[in-house]
């Protein structure tokens, strides 16, 4: 078999993406003006923060945003999660009706609140469960279904493999698997063996995910697994810019010269991609947007020296004109700050 490319198109259903790099979603991170940024520097598919299946609980501002996919690139995948196939069927019609071309259904997430309600990575613990909400949501919708997952609901009892011939039968057009299970949370390195499991036994498209944050890894895990694409969660938290400089770093035939991206660009570029993050969430979240920013501004800011302190004193201010103010400051005393574009 001729090996294919790293970084290479990939399509899910009749939707075929830039390549197979692929925003995860993060619940309070993945919301469209972080979507936007992730997408201009080269993510293949950015996939929305999930949104509980029981819509009774859309009538929130905070679900309401995360709801609203309006001058989205396409195609918009939406993540949906719950146990109820009927409440999740709703869910994902109502999600098309709004515009999203993609359901994503969550079962991977390991928070204690989405699990005591048995959601989330909580399901893997019923396969019989599983196959009745995929193929209530696939019967639902005339659009590409995928489902996020981890490798079990313990190390004792990894079950992906199952789970992943449950989800081919039920017509799931591409599965994510965590490299995790739902004991391990973030404690322990990703595993890979279960996805090569998966690859080598049952015809899906496959996406890896877990501890992926460089190029190295990057190019490991597709080789480890033979997935057909990858999944960057964490590692792209105040680092937008990563899709670009792995798939950079990935180029089978790199013109003469190339040179790597620098994993950490100079502070005057990273200033000015921040700044315009900022002013996109204000224009999102109005003046809630600066509790929003305030984690995005520490992520940026974490390898710059000061970083701890100006943490503190951004977790305190609370109107944008300051915090914009008071961000753009702190660059200008950063001792890296010659104009570059990374």
């Amino acid at each position: 078999m001729t090996p294919q490319p790293p970084t290479r198109p990939f399509a899910i259903g009749p939707y075929p993406l830039a390549n197979n790099l692929i925003l995860a979603p993060m619940a309070g991170i993945t919301d469209r003006p972080f979507r936007t940024l992730c997408r201009e520097f080269g993510a293949g598919l950015a996939v929305a923060e999930m949104v509980a299946a029981n819509t009774a609980l859309w009538g929130s501002r905070k679900s309401l945003r995360r709801l609203d996919y309006s001058g989205e690139s396409e195609p918009v995948a939406a993540q949906i999660v719950g146990s109820d196939p009927v409440e999740m069927a709703a869910a994902a019609r109502l999600n098309i009706e709004l515009g999203a071309h993609i359901i994503d259904i969550n079962m991977g997430c390991p928070a204690k609140k989405v699990c005591k309600v048995a959601a989330g990575s909580a399901l893997l613990r019923d396969e019989a469960l599983v196959g009745r909400i995929l193929d209530a949501v696939v019967a639902a919708v005339d659009a590409p279904v995928t489902l996020k997952i981890r490798t079990g609901w313990s190390p004792e009892t990894r079950n992906a493999l199952q789970i992943a011939r449950i989800a081919r039968e039920s017509g799931i057009a591409a599965l994510t698997v965590h490299g995790r299970t739902r004991a391990c949370h973030y404690g322990i390195p990703a595993e890979y063996a279960t996805i090569r499991a998966i690859r080598e036994t049952v015809g899906i498209p496959l996406i890896a995910n877990g501890d992926i944050a460089t190029a190295e890894q990057a190019r490991r895990i597709l080789d480890e697994t033979g997935a057909d694409a990858l999944m960057i969660g964490r590692a792209a938290r105040g680092r937008p810019w990563i899709f670009r400089d792995i798939a950079a770093d990935l180029k089978v035939n790199k013109p003469a010269g190339f040179q790597s991206p620098s994993a950490t660009p100079p502070a005057d570029w990273i200033k000015d991609i921040l700044t315009a993050h900022l002013e996109a969430l204000y224009q999102f979240y109005g003046t809630h947007g600066v509790r929003i920013a305030r984690k995005h501004i520490a992520w940026y800011c974490r390898h710059l020296p000061g970083a701890s302190v100006f943490k503190d004193e951004i977790n305190r201010i609370e109107t944008t004109a300051d915090q914009l103010s008071r961000v753009l400051a702190f660059f200008d005393q950063c001792p890296d700050t010659e104009t570059s574009t990374g």
